[in-house]
C-alpha cells in the first residue's frame, strides 16, 4: 500500500508518497502546487493562478491550462485517478481550488505548530522548540521558483513568519542563555536579508552572547556600509543599540553567556558541537538522501542508449559523468531520471538531485553555491558549518563524497561552468547530466547525444500511454506520429490532450494536427506548452542568432548549406558559420555532409516568430536573396 502524502514548500517545493519523491512535472504545475501549498489548505482562485503563471498577458487559453495543469497534479498525487476526475487531495472548491493536508503533512504547518508551542512557554524548552521549527527551513519559500525579480506576495508572506520567528527565538535565546542552538538560523536569516535591521541587531546580540565579539562588530560594519551603499541612509536606533551593547560588553572575550567557550566549534544536524568539517558517522542511522524524481510510468525506446551506458559504466575506465544533449523536448530529463532509478541499486549511498535551470521560464540559471549549500545539507552539514567561498564548498562536497558511491543527477545544465564544482572527485560516485548544449569538460566526462524517437518507439510510447485507443485507431497513431516528428514533448502533450477531453476522439486529433499544414496551432491548447519550452532555447540566443533562426523557415529546403544560411541573413560566410555553430548547439541538427537542418516543430516556432517580429519586406528580401543563390 502506498504511503501518505506530505509536502515541504519552506525550500524547494517538494512532494512524497511515503519515502518516495514525486516528480512534479512542469514549472507552471510546481508554481501551481507552491501558491496551494503556501495558503496551507486554503482556497487559490483560478484567476490568481492565472495571475501567477502570467503576470502580464495571459493568452486566451489560460483558464483551460490551469484546469489541464491541475488535473495532471491531481494524477501525480493520485495515480490511476480517472481523466477529469474531482479526486480526494486537490479539490475544487467553487471557482478556486485548494490542497486538503493535515497538521504533520506539510512542512509550513508543522513550522507554526512549533513556533505556536513555542511562543506560550520559557527558558530551554521554548528554545529548543524554536530550534525544531526553524531547521524545517531549508531556504526561502519555494526558493526554486523564485526568479529574478520581485517574488510572489504569498512567499514573501511566509518568509516573514520565517523572519518572525528568528526574531522571538533570538529573544528568547538570549534570555535564557542557550543562545547557541539558534545561532545558525540567525546567520541564516540575516544572509537572506542582508538589510533587515532587526534581524541583523539581533545577530550581533547573539554573536557576543556566545563569546565572538571581534565577530559581531564586523557584522555590525557590513552592515553599515550595506546600508549606506545601498539605501544612502544611516543604522537605525536597534542597530546602533546593540553595537553599544557589544562596545560595553566586559564578559571574558573567549566565554560566552551560556557558558561555552567561542572557539571553531559548530553545530552539528543534531545540536551538537562539531569540527568545521563534520563527521558524517555522527548521523549514521540516518537513511541516505534518496532525491530520484520518480520515473516515467510510459517509458518507451531508447535502448540504444541505454545499452550504450551500461557498457560505458561496465568498462575498465568508468566515467565519472554521463550528460546527455540534445533538443528542447527531446527527453533529455526522462532518460536521465529512468537511467538513474535503473543505475540507483549500484550506488547504496544514495541519490542526490538538482534542476540548476540552465534553460528555464525563469531564465535564471542556480548558482552552483546555491545547488552545492543543498546537497551539503542533504549530507548533514549544519548550514553554519558550510563555508562561505565556492572553492571550499566544493572542497568539503568532494570529501564527504570521497568515501562514498552516489548517483547524482543533475538536470537542466547550462554551461560546464555550472556543472564543475558539482562533480565529485576520487571514489565511486557517478554523474548524470542534461542539457540542451554539448556540454564540453575534463576527461571523465562522457557525452550522449539524444535523437527524436524513431518512428517504431514513437508508436510504442503512444500505445502505452493510451492503450486501447492507439490500438483502435492504428492510422491515426501513424499520422500524430508523423506531425510529431518524434519528439517526446509533442507527443506527451497530444496524449494528455487526448485523455483530458474524453470527446476528442484519437482520428479528430490526427484530423486538427494535419489540417494545421504544420503550424503548432495544430496541437490546439498544447500549444502554448511547446512554443514556451522552445521558447527558453530562443531568448538564450544572441540577437543576432536569433534573427537567422526566424529567416530559416524561409529557405525553401529542409537542408541548407552555410553558404545558403548566409544568403538568407545577408551575411558574409564566416559571421553565418558562427551563428549557425550557436544554434547548433540546441536548435539545429547538422548531418554529417556539412549541411544543416531543423526539426519541423522547431521550424513552425521559427516561423511563427518571424511572421510576428520581423519586417514583411525584410523577409521578402531574404527569400529574394535565396532564389537568386538558387537559380544562380
Amino acid at each position: 500500500m502506498p504511503g501518505p502524502l506530505s509536502f515541504a514548500v519552506l525550500g524547494p517545493v517538494r512532494a512524497w508518497r511515503g519515502r518516495s519523491e514525486i516528480d512534479l512535472g512542469t514549472r507552471q504545475q510546481r508554481l501551481i502546487l507552491a501558491l496551494l501549498l503556501a495558503r496551507a489548505g486554503g482556497a487559490v482562485s483560478v484567476a490568481e493562478l492565472v495571475d501567477l503563471l502570467w503576470a502580464y498577458d495571459p493568452p486566451p487559453s489560460a483558464v483551460n491550462v490551469v484546469h489541464r495543469h491541475v488535473g495532471m497534479l491531481r494524477r501525480r498525487f493520485e495515480p490511476g485517478l480517472p481523466a477529469r476526475a474531482a479526486g480526494s487531495v486537490l479539490i475544487r472548491d467553487g471557482a478556486a481550488y485548494r490542497l486538503r493536508i493535515d497538521g504533520e503533512s506539510l512542512d509550513l504547518l508543522r513550522f507554526r505548530r512549533l513556533v505556536a508551542r513555542a511562543g506560550g512557554g520559557s527558558g530551554e524548552p521554548a528554545v529548543e522548540l524554536y530550534r525544531e521549527a526553524l531547521a524545517l527551513w531549508r531556504d526561502r519559500c519555494a526558493s526554486d521558483l523564485r526568479a529574478a525579480g520581485p517574488a510572489h506576495p504569498e512567499f514573501v508572506a511566509v518568509d516573514g513568519e520565517r523572519y518572525a520567528a528568528v526574531r522571538a527565538a533570538t529573544d528568547a535565546a538570549l534570555r535564557a542563555g542557550h543562545v547557541h542552538a539558534v545561532l545558525p538560523a540567525i546567520r541564516l536569516a540575516a544572509e537572506h536579508e542582508p538589510l533587515d535591521e532587526a534581524l541583523r541587531a539581533r545577530l550581533l546580540l547573539a554573536l557576543a552572547a556566545d563569546g565572538r565579539r571581534a565577530e559581531a562588530l564586523a557584522a555590525y560594519a557590513d552592515v553599515e556600509r550595506r546600508l549606506a551603499d545601498e539605501l544612502g541612509i544611516r543604522p537605525g536606533a536597534d542597530l546602533r543599540a546593540a553595537r553599544d551593547r557589544l562596545l560595553d560588553h566586559d564578559g571574558p572575550a573567549g566565554v560566552s553567556r551560556s557558558g561555552r567557550g567561542a572557539g571553531p566549534a559548530v553545530l552539528g544536524p543534531g545540536g551538537a558541537r562539531a569540527d568545521f568539517r563534520p563527521d558524517l558517522s555522527q548521523s549514521a542511522g540516518a537513511e541516505p538522501p534518496a532525491q530520484l524524481p520518480a520515473d516515467h510510468p510510459y517509458f518507451a525506446g531508447r535502448r540504444g542508449v541505454v545499452a550504450a551506458a551500461a557498457e560505458l559504466l561496465a568498462g575498465d575506465r568508468k566515467p565519472t559523468a554521463l550528460v546527455i544533449d540534445g533538443m528542447p523536448g527531446v527527453g533529455k530529463t526522462t532518460l536521465a531520471v529512468h537511467l538513474a532509478h535503473r543505475l540507483a541499486r549500484r550506488y547504496p549511498d544514495g541519490q542526490l538531485h538538482a534542476d540548476l535551470r540552465g534553460f528555464d521560464s525563469g531564465g535564471t540559471a542556480m548558482p552552483p553555491t546555491e545547488a552545492l549549500r543543498g546537497f551539503l545539507w542533504s549530507l548533514g552539514v549544519a548550514p553554519a558549518a558550510i563555508p562561505a567561498e565556492p572553492h571550499a564548498q566544493a572542497g568539503l562536497y568532494r570529501s564527504l563524497l570521497a568515501e562514498r558511491r552516489m548517483l547524482i543527477l543533475l538536470d537542466n545544465c547550462h554551461d560546464w561552468d555550472q556543472v564543475r564544482h558539482l562533480l565529485p572527485g576520487a571514489g565511486g560516485s557517478l554523474v548524470i547530466a542534461t542539457s540542451r548544449r554539448r556540454v564540453t569538460g575534463p576527461a571523465g566526462a562522457h557525452p550522449l547525444h539524444l535523437d527524436p524517437l524513431t518512428d517504431a518507439e514513437a508508436r510504442e510510447l503512444l500505445t502505452r500511454w493510451l492503450g486501447d485507443a492507439a490500438a483502435a485507431h492504428p492510422a491515426a497513431v501513424d499520422e500524430i506520429v508523423a506531425r510529431c516528428g518524434g519528439l517526446p514533448l509533442a507527443l506527451a502533450l497530444v496524449a494528455t490532450r487526448t485523455l483530458g477531453r474524453p470527446g476528442l476522439s484519437l482520428p479528430a486529433v490526427a484530423a486538427e494536427l494535419a489540417g494545421a499544414g504544420g503550424r503548432l496551432s495544430g496541437f490546439g491548447d498544447a500549444h502554448a506548452d511547446l512554443a514556451m519550452v522552445f521558447s527558453w532555447s530562443y531568448r538564450a540566443l544572441t540577437p543576432e542568432a536569433a534573427r537567422l533562426f526566424r529567416l530559416l523557415p524561409l529557405h525553401p529546403t529542409g537542408e541548407l548549406s552555410t553558404e545558403a544560411a548566409a544568403a538568407l541573413g545577408g551575411l558574409s560566410p564566416r559571421a553565418a558559420r558562427g551563428l549557425l555553430a550557436e544554434l547548433g548547439a540546441q536548435l539545429l541538427v547538422q548531418p554529417g555532409d556539412g549541411r544543416w537542418s531543423m526539426h519541423a516543430l522547431l521550424r513552425a516556432y521559427a516561423a511563427e516568430l518571424g511572421e510576428e517580429h520581423d519586417d514583411p519586406a525584410e523577409r521578402a528580401a531574404a527569400v529574394e536573396r535565396v532564389q537568386h543563390r538558387l537559380s544562380a
